[in-house]
């Protein structure tokens, strides 16, 4: 059998902007993307926890470091600046092979840079 499981979350995002004049998306800052083995084109599902919407869409990445979380096309109607979002990545895996599963999970601050957690994992 075949599970869709939980591969990757970005955890408490703040959206940096919106561009409702695009084809569609979300564009995130290349090193969240990185630390969450999500990869540019790959499908997300994103959660507003400001409004409660949730969609999904496919990522395009920006510059490295820039702290970027922007929603693009018809998903820009679906958040404004400063909401904060989880961005979660699944996959689909034999269940025999779920137990070597490690999913990816990265807590950011309001600034979009990674949470100095003090255990010092922050996946």
């Amino acid at each position: 059998m075949e599970r869709f499981m939980l591969k990757s979350k970005i955890h408490g995002a703040t959206l940096t902007g919106t561009e409702l004049d695009y084809e569609g998306s979300i564009t995130i800052d290349q090193n969240l993307l990185e630390k969450a083995d999500i990869l540019p084109g790959e499908q997300v599902h994103v959660l507003n926890i400001n409004n409660g919407q949730r969609f999904i869409t496919y990522t395009i990445a920006a510059p490295k470091d820039s702290g970027t979380v922007l929603l693009n096309g018809p998903a820009a109607r679906l958040g404004t600046i400063g909401d904060k979002v989880i961005i979660i990545s699944y996959c689909q895996i034999a269940s025999e092979k779920i137990k070597y599963l490690q999913i990816k999970r990265i807590f950011v601050d309001d600034k979009n840079k990674l949470k100095d957690l003090k255990d010092g994992n922050n996946t």
